[in-house]
């Protein structure tokens, strides 16, 4: 499904299971965990909060989890900066879970049963050995996606119809239809041979060239494009959501003239040159239900996203958390990443979009 979710700041990435589930939302940890295991839990507290308690073995559950569900962001887990601020998440959502719904967690159970199921299906025979790895059990990850969709369902029953239609207004455009062509010069040809950014910047502009001449695009495009998906069909892309794109080539289909060919638009895939046939764009009272709860879902994200930058405060978060020996590599010497960029990316902030609506990523 489209996902209208916008790049968030990298400590919020790192605990969004967007890279794993098919829903946005942020981790947590709520109060019935914490009565749960407060018996036999006699570990350090990293963290206090109003009315509440991290504890070391609580967060070592937690970030096993992560790993488990995101391991292309394990070892940003090590920096002490993330750490910080898993645990300045932890403490927000377990206090928020404290006052959620009775409706909500009951809706958390049952969301987390199809997500637990749906992420079996995916990791297919890895899925046990991906558990092992991290020392989990089944339950151990059922139990944290029901403490984190307790959190984001409570939020997502109190959303109303207005902050919905007003969050619309700011994403509309993800929901503008058109019919376009396209082509690309892919940075790896049809061949399976790569090319650098300045060869295929230089192809680009031959086929240009050859359109701004009058050639036809369609007959241009079944020549010279690397999108497989599209080049029977000219380069053509028929009454699609612009919304699936990323963004350099979505803003360019949301604004170019009609039947004007644009100039080479850089994309991860490579240069593209488009020309927009027609464009429609959506209003509320038109989008479909299931696009109608997908911008609710979305105004949610929004505002779990808005109470984790701006609202915690109130909470008296104070934390108590060793120093580890990867504290250095938040300068980015070992990771080559600066502590304050997106470490890694969600497919709700990068994912490809498709040459067409059914595909789950553009063809080369």
């Amino acid at each position: 499904m489209m996902s209208l979710n916008k790049t968030k700041s990298w400590k919020v990435l790192l605990v969004s299971l967007a890279a794993a589930l098919s829903f946005s939302m942020l981790s947590a940890c709520s109060n019935n965990n914490n009565n749960k295991n407060a018996a036999d839990d006699s570990s350090t507290a990293y963290a206090t909060y109003k009315g509440g308690t991290i504890t070391e073995k609580e967060y070592d559950m937690d970030t096993r989890v992560m790993k488990f569900l995101s391991p292309q962001q394990a070892q940003f887990m090590e920096l002490d900066t993330f750490k910080e601020s898993i645990l300045n998440q932890q403490a927000a959502f377990e206090y928020q879970a404290g006052k959620a719904t009775d409706e909500a967690k009951k809706q958390a159970e049952k969301e987390a049963d199809v997500q637990l199921a749906d992420l079996k299906s995916r990791l297919g025979d890895t899925y046990e050995s991906s558990l092992k790895e991290q020392s989990l059990k089944e339950d151990d990850v059922h139990d944290y996606m029901v403490r984190v969709l307790t959190v984001y369902q409570d939020m997502l029953l109190k959303t109303t119809d207005d902050e919905v239609k007003t969050h619309f207004e700011t994403v509309k455009g993800d929901f503008t239809t058109a019919t376009l062509r396209h082509v690309l010069i892919g940075l790896t040809g049809a061949d399976g041979k790569e090319r650098t950014k300045e060869d295929a910047l230089k192809l680009a502009n031959e086929v240009k060239a050859k359109l701004d001449g009058g050639a036809d695009f369609a007959e241009i495009a079944k020549q010279y494009t690397d999108d497989t998906a599209s080049k029977e069909a000219g380069g053509q892309l028929k009454d699609v959501l612009l919304g699936n794109y990323v963004e350099e080539f979505k803003v360019a289909a949301q604004t170019l003239p009609l039947n004007t060919v644009s100039e080479p638009v850089l994309t991860v895939f490579g240069y593209h040159i488009l020309k927009v046939e027609s464009r429609t764009e959506a209003t509320f009272d038109k989008l479909t239900d299931e696009q109608k709860e997908a911008v609710k879902s979305s105004t949610t994200s929004q505002k779990l996203e808005s109470f984790l930058e701006n609202d915690l405060g109130p909470l008296e978060i104070k934390i108590n958390l060793p120093k580890s020996s990867a504290a250095a590599a938040e300068s980015g010497t070992n990771s080559g990443t600066k502590a304050t960029e997106a470490p890694g990316a969600s497919p709700a902030a990068t994912e490809a979009p498709s040459a067409s609506p059914a595909a789950t990523k553009e063809a080369k």
